[in-house]
C-alpha cells in the first residue's frame, strides 16, 4: 500500500515528467482506464483520478491497460523501430554513405530518421553514420594504413573535408592522432532510466544516467584526459556491463566484474576503491569513509571525490550518506539513490 505522502510526491513527479522516477511507480488513470510511466507525454489527470502502483503487474491486475503513448511495458525510452532498423543497417555496412534513395529502399522517411536520431542520440542520422564511418577510418589509421586510404574508405573525396569532419567528431586531425585510442559510447536502457556507457577495448571509463546534470562536461573531461575520440559504437566492456546491470536490476547479482579504468588523483582513486569495498545493502557516512582511507578530517574532500565518480552503481557512491542518516547528495538524483539503497538491502 503506497502511503498518502508518497502519492503526493509521485503525482508531482508525474506533472513534471521527472525521469528520476522511471521504474519506481506507474499511474493508473481512472477516467481513461490506462496506466502510464512517470514521463508519459499525455495530458496529466487530476490527482483524484490517479491510482499509483509500484509495478506494472499491479496496474494490470487492477484492470488498467497499458498506455499506447508511453508504452509502460517496454523499457524507458524504448528504441523506435526506425532507429533500430537504421542502426542495424549501419552496422551491416558502416562505410556506406547514405543517400535519399537508401531511405526509400527501406521505406523510411529521411526527415523521420533525422528527427528520431536527434531525439535519441543528440545527433542526426547523417551525423551518426558519419561518426561511424570516421570511426572505421580511425581504426585503419591506428593499424598503420595511409590517411589517404582511410579517407577514401570513409567516402570523402576531399582531403580537407575529411580532416574537418574528422576533427569535428574526433577532436583531433588524422595526422595528430598517431596511435591514439578510440572510445565507444553506447546507450543502455535500465529500470531507473537510460544510462550512457563509454569504454575502450579493455575497460569501462564512464557509466552515468543520461539525465545527470553536467554529463556533457564529464564526457568532455574524459575526452581531454584520455586524448581519445569518443564515437557511437559497442565494445567488450560495454556488452559486459550491460549484462551485469541486467542481473543487478533483476536482483540476481550485486557484483560487477567488468574491468574499469579510473581517471582521478591518487586520493580519489583510494576513495573509489574504498567505496567498492562497502558491502551491498550497507551504507557509510562521509566521515566513516574519510577515516577508512586514512584521512579522518578530509570528509569534504571525500564528498568531492564521490561527486567526481564517473562509474555510477559500479563504484557505489550511493552507499554513502550523512552522519545523521540523511541521504546527502547524488548525481543521479536522490530518488534513485534511495531506490538503489533499498534494492540492495533486499535479500541481505
Amino acid at each position: 500500500m503506497i502511503k498518502a505522502e508518497l502519492k503526493q510526491k509521485y503525482y508531482q513527479a508525474l506533472i513534471e515528467k521527472n525521469s528520476e522516477y522511471e521504474g519506481l511507480f506507474y499511474v493508473g488513470v481512472k477516467t481513461t482506464g490506462v496506466f502510464c510511466r512517470p514521463t508519459c507525454p499525455a495530458r496529466k489527470p487530476k490527482f483524484e483520478n490517479c491510482e499509483f502502483f509500484e509495478t506494472a503487474k499491479e496496474a494490470l491486475l487492477a484492470s488498467f491497460r497499458p498506455c499506447k503513448r508511453c508504452r509502460p511495458l517496454s523499457h524507458p525510452n524504448h528504441v523506435p523501430e526506425t532507429v533500430r532498423m537504421l542502426v542495424e543497417a549501419i552496422e551491416a555496412n558502416p562505410e556506406k554513405r547514405w543517400k535519399e534513395r537508401d531511405f526509400e529502399y527501406l521505406s523510411i522517411d529521411a526527415s523521420t530518421a533525422r528527427r528520431q536520431f536527434k531525439k535519441r542520440f543528440g545527433m542526426t542520422f547523417v551525423e551518426y553514420a558519419r561518426a561511424r564511418r570516421i570511426g572505421m577510418a580511425m581504426k585503419q589509421i591506428r593499424e598503420g594504413e595511409n590517411v589517404i586510404d582511410a579517407q577514401l574508405s570513409a567516402s570523402y573525396e576531399s582531403s580537407s573535408g575529411f580532416r574537418d569532419a574528422f576533427s569535428r567528431i574526433m577532436g583531433a586531425a588524422p595526422s595528430q592522432l598517431g596511435n591514439g585510442q578510440v572510445l565507444k559510447a553506447e546507450w543502455l536502457d535500465t529500470r531507473l532510466g537510460p544510462m550512457v556507457a563509454i569504454a575502450g577495448d579493455e575497460a569501462l571509463y564512464l557509466l552515468e544516467f543520461v539525465d545527470r546534470k553536467g554529463l556533457e562536461r564529464e564526457i568532455e573531461r574524459l575526452r581531454q584526459k584520455t586524448k581519445c575520440a569518443i564515437i557511437p559504437g559497442s565494445a567488450g566492456p560495454i556488452r559486459s556491463i550491460a549484462e551485469e546491470l541486467h542481473a543487478y536490476f533483476d536482483g540476481k547479482s550485486k557484483e560487477f566484474k567488468t574491468p574499469v579504468h579510473y581517471l582521478g588523483t591518487p586520493f580519489q582513486k583510494s576513495v573509489w576503491d574504498e567505496l567498492r569495498s562497502i558491502p551491498a545493502g550497507e551504507t557509510r557516512s562521509y566521515a566513516e569513509l574519510a577515516a577508512a582511507v586514512g584521512k579522518p578530517s578530509a570528509f569534504r574532500a571525500v564528498a568531492q571525490a564521490n561527486g567526481m565518480n564517473q562509474l555510477a552503481i559500479i563504484v557505489p557512491c550511493h552507499r554513502v550518506i550523512n552522519s545523521d542518516g540523511g541521504l546527502g547528495g547524488y548525481g543521479g538524483g536522490l530518488t534513485r539513490k534511495q531506490w538503489l539503497i533499498n534494492h540492495e538491502k533486499q535479500g541481505n
